[in-house]
């Protein structure tokens, strides 16, 4: 990660923008983190146009659409202490750290994470847990950030411990887009870490069948011989995979990497991120065009997480339920 590309003098030594942007990019730097790591800079240097429109930082960035909201999913307002986000009676989620490994320029955190990282101290974890064993309600916790997979094995395994011992916490998960970005942490003292008795499932967010290389495959091999289910999500992104064959060959990807493709999410519109937006109505004929020419484990289920921390529906499900004169939009 020492090598990791974090400013904009070493992206215009990369050669991953022009040095005339220099201005405009350092303004974008300004309020918003950076940090490309070599997995993914090399794939941009051999020609990844979609791995580059994810990463490297646009001035179109400082452009705030009317309709977008630093907290578009309401993590804020339904923190109820430190780290912990309640939004469905059964499940939450626990936030140890707000530092990645990659920064995307579409992430609905983008206003919360970076390299200072808001990791949580001591008393702020044992402040977390005391929530989640005061509320039996809640059967599973979800670790993310951030991203949890950057600590060290010892400190996450010692998160994973404590929660597993909270008797009505029945399974954990983890967010998590390390293994594609630095693979190299990916080592056989985190997956022992990794290796509990709870059920632990591992979410990753993959956009394109190119991040999913070798090293990575290799890195998520060791949590697979160790039992641990790997599920993906997916952002749809304009000019990234907003076309079948693109979305057909990563969710073929995923299922030869023995990854259940699970989520395909309508982009949350936090500031800043309109020049990726894909329209619902595209998103919904997408997937319409996967049917058929796809196995149905390659299919994910098409959300959106609606505004205001009202929780994530099926968007095919909800054109179903529509009468058929009535057109939906992403403004209901």
């Amino acid at each position: 990660m020492s090598h990791t590309i974090r400013d904009v003098s070493a992206l215009i030594d990369s050669g991953f923008a022009p040095s005339a942007s220099r201005s405009g990019l350092e303004a974008v730097a300004r309020r918003y983190a950076i940090a490309i790591p070599p997995a993914f800079a090399r794939l941009i240097g051999h020609g990844g146009d979609a791995l580059g429109r994810q990463f490297i930082p646009d001035v179109a960035e400082l452009v705030t659409a009317a309709h977008e909201n630093p907290d578009p999913v309401a993590d804020e307002a339904l923190s109820p202490v430190p780290g912990i986000v309640h939004r469905y009676p059964d499940r939450a989620l626990l936030k140890p750290l707000l530092a990645c490994p990659v920064y995307c320029r579409f992430c609905f955190r983008r206003e919360q994470v970076g390299p200072d990282g808001g990791l949580l101290s001591e008393t702020e974890l044992e402040s977390a847990y005391a929530y989640l064993a005061a509320h039996p309600e809640i059967r599973e916790v979800i670790l993310t950030g951030g991203d949890p997979l950057i600590l060290s094995p010892r400190r996450l395994g010692a998160i994973l411990r404590r929660l597993s011992d909270i008797p009505h916490i029945e399974t954990l998960r983890i967010h998590t887009r390390m293994p594609t970005a630095t693979p190299e942490l990916l080592t056989p003292a985190l997956a022992a870490a990794l290796d509990i008795e709870a059920p632990l499932f591992i979410v990753m967010h993959i956009n394109h069948a190119a991040e999913l290389t070798a090293p990575a495959m290799a890195g998520l091999a060791l949590l697979q011989r160790r039992g641990i289910p790997i599920l993906g999500q997916t952002v749809l992104l304009a000019g990234v995979n907003d076309d079948s064959e693109t979305l057909a060959q990563l969710f073929r990807a995923m299922l030869r990497a023995r990854i259940k493709p699970y989520y395909l999410h309508q982009l949350d519109p936090a500031p800043g991120t309109a020049r990726f937006h894909v329209p619902i109505e595209r998103g919904l004929a997408l997937i319409e065009s996967l049917r058929g020419t796809l196995s149905g484990t390659a299919i994910p289920t098409y959300i959106l997480d609606r505004p205001g921390g009202l929780g994530k529906v099926s968007l095919p499900h909800i054109a179903a339920q529509a009468k058929p004169a009535h057109h939906y939009s992403e403004t209901e």
